[in-house]
């Protein structure tokens, strides 16, 4: 039994069957590799240690600045 799932990109219905799963095509699985690349999607976590999150801060700022 496959399941049906929408392509992350353009939203079609994709089944588990389908060679490009989880996406419907080889044109959305390049153009969601091309998001990773140029950094439009990011995995984060939450900074407990306050002197490090100062320090990203900075960092942040001084690169707006540039």
């Amino acid at each position: 039994m496959s399941q049906e799932l929408h392509c992350p990109i353009c939203k079609k219905i994709v089944t588990t069957a389908n060679a490009d799963f989880p996406f419907c095509s080889d044109r959305c699985r390049i153009l969601d590799l091309g998001k990773w690349a140029s950094g439009d999607y990011k995995i984060t976590s939450p900074i407990h240690d306050p002197d490090l999150l100062e320090d990203l801060e900075r960092e942040q700022n001084r690169m707006r600045e540039n």
